[in-house]
């Protein structure tokens, strides 16, 4: 390595999808100073044990190590992976990404310019490319915002010492949902400072099927988490945006209504209910098909998805809620 770059570690968090062989690929070719060494943490459960089906370059070879999670969420695999290197900085990428050509020498300049010992990370740029021949739909353009999201791991590189300082990652935060927001917002707290970087880093769509949105949802128990740890102004201190909640939890809450007024045989109320159950549903429809494609598929996926969105949405949180708030463990 050149005498004035940083030592750095690349830490993957993988669950063994195809995509990691392309990742490998675009890390070897991304010139620059390398990684000392490369961690690939197979988070995959025990019962899927056997070798990481991956195909390593030659070039990165020597440089891999492969070591097993807890299959406890990719919170818990990044903290098996920097707690497995000794090197300076750790930049995590996700196994579906694809650094870019001068990734490794603009990481170089980026830890450079971090030199700062209150500089605890720094933040590579996401692209997301989508369609160029018809409108994207509603997972692409959903995926399209992680090219604005902050701080997100799909390239972020840390000071091992200030993961240290504050425990690493959460690991109650068993999905890839604010987890990364949460371990920021501490170490601004702490007094250090995150920086953004020039490295640029491509995250292609996965496919994904129809109920995809619908089992995001899930994620909106990680934002009540978010709320009991940080207070209920982390919205703005993370720059995220609120989301449709509450109109999910109106929506919900007048078919809920809808139904218990008819089962209290009052007709009157029960309309009332189940019209406003409609056009709560029937707005989310159309601002979801609006920006989309007219395909017959997107279609179907958006009628279909919209109706069991707010109630999927309203019981993750109303769940979250109600349920104790986790101790976080010792050294996590």
């Amino acid at each position: 390595m050149s005498g004035t770059a940083p030592e750095y570690a690349v830490v993957v968090p993988t669950l063994g999808r195809p995509s990691l062989s392309a990742t490998l690929r675009a890390l070897a070719a991304a010139g620059g100073p390398p990684p000392r060494r490369v961690v690939l943490v197979d988070d995959r459960p025990p019962r899927e044990c056997g070798p990481l089906p991956v195909e390593v370059p030659s070039a990165l070879a020597p440089l891999v190590a492969v070591v097993p999670g807890a299959a406890a969420g990719p919170a818990a695999a990044r903290n098996v992976g920097w707690r497995a290197a000794e090197e300076e900085w750790i930049a995590f990428l996700d196994d579906d990404v694809l650094p870019g050509r001068d990734w490794a020498a603009r990481l170089a300049a980026d830890l450079a310019a971090a030199a700062d010992a209150r500089v605890a990370g720094s933040q590579g740029r996401i692209s997301v490319p989508l369609p160029d021949d018809r409108a994207p739909t509603d997972w692409e353009r959903s995926t399209a915002g992680l090219a604005t999201a902050r701080w997100i791991t799909a390239d972020m590189a840390y000071r091992r010492s200030a993961l240290a300082a504050v425990g690493g990652f959460d690991e109650r935060f068993r999905r890839a949902f604010r987890e990364d927001a949460d371990l920021a917002l501490r170490l601004l707290a702490d007094g250090w400072l995150l920086a953004e970087g020039e490295r640029r880093t491509l995250h292609p769509v996965r496919p994904a099927d129809r109920w995809v949105s619908v089992r995001a949802q899930r994620g909106n128990a990680d934002d009540v988490l978010m709320t009991r740890i940080h207070g209920r102004d982390w919205w703005h201190r993370a720059g995220a945006g609120r989301g449709r909640l509450p109109r999910h939890l109106a929506t919900t809450a007048a078919a809920a209504g809808a139904l218990a007024a008819a089962a209290a045989r009052r007709p009157w109320t029960a309309a009332a209910c189940a019209g406003v159950w409609g056009l709560g549903t029937g707005e989310f429809l159309c601002a979801r098909l609006r920006p989309g494609p007219c395909e017959r598929e997107e279609l179907l996926t958006m009628a279909l998805s919209s109706l069991l969105i707010p109630p999927a949405a309203s019981f993750h949180w109303l769940r979250a809620w109600l349920g104790p708030l986790p101790a976080r463990e010792e050294g996590t």
